[in-house]
């Protein structure tokens, strides 16, 4: 299955490259276009955030748009895979696995190149990178959680992939992606951070902008959470694999 995962992976990637004239760079300009957007209307017309504004965003940005795209695709995989599984027995967890992978590969370059922006702007590296690869480790694992379980359900309910491109967009607006947890009241952040994605920001922004650690106890909440739901929702899709091909066709 490993192989198979990618195989495809690979495919898919050179898939969607080919599909436009610069290929492999649209995985970078893209998102950059998308962030400039946002500086303009946020940074600019309406002058939110003042000095350090930029890498405040970016920061929030990136890491958002990672989450949002793993959700998006994943979530749809399985259905969008009933041509391939039709024809053959593919074990179902191939389908969200393939896009995850792709979606990671992708956000890797974005990623090195918001690091670079960082490091020529000042932000430079310290003790506080070393729990880096550990905050990029739980926001994979929740959003592996996440994203198989919409492509567990979203098979037998196709109308919820509507709802959680809505439920997305509203969490986009509560996860301090514009603003800074200072700007809201003590009494409130602790419902604030209810909200795993609002957490994860705020760390990658500890590391990355002020060199401090993250919160361990939120953190590792997040990571126990998200094992645990993706043990449940991995055995889900297994004890349903055979019925797919007849739920989708």
């Amino acid at each position: 299955m490993i192989d198979l995962i990618l195989y495809k992976t690979y495919a898919d990637l050179r898939a969607e490259a080919a599909k436009t004239y610069i290929n492999y760079l649209w995985w970078v300009i893209d998102p950059i276009l998308s962030m400039l957007v946002f500086y303009l209307v946020f940074g600019l017309i309406f002058q939110r955030g003042g000095e350090g504004f930029v890498p405040f965003l970016l920061v929030g940005l990136v890491i958002w748009n990672w989450y949002k795209q793993t959700l998006s695709h994943a979530g749809n995989s399985i259905l969008a895979g009933k041509g391939l599984m039709n024809q053959v027995h593919v074990p179902k967890l191939v389908f969200p696995t393939v896009t995850l992978l792709t979606d990671l590969t992708k956000f890797g370059f974005v990623f090195v190149l918001l690091l670079i922006f960082l490091w020529l702007s000042g932000d430079g590296i310290g003790r506080a990178y070393l729990a880096l690869p550990l905050v990029l480790a739980v926001q994979l694992l929740f959003s592996v959680a996440l994203a198989f379980l919409l492509a567990a359900v979203v098979p037998y309910l196709p109308d919820l992939k509507f709802l959680v491109e809505n439920l997305l967009q509203l969490q986009f607006f509560a996860s301090g992606v514009f603003f800074s947890t200072d700007d809201i009241s003590e009494r409130y952040q602790f419902w604030f951070y209810l909200n795993p994605m609002a957490s994860l920001i705020h760390d990658y922004r500890n590391i990355l902008l002020h060199n401090e650690w993250p919160a361990w106890g939120r953190l590792s909440f997040i990571a126990l959470l998200s094992l645990a739901l993706l043990t449940l929702v991995v055995k889900l899709i297994q004890r349903h694999d055979r019925d797919y091909p007849r739920v989708v066709r």
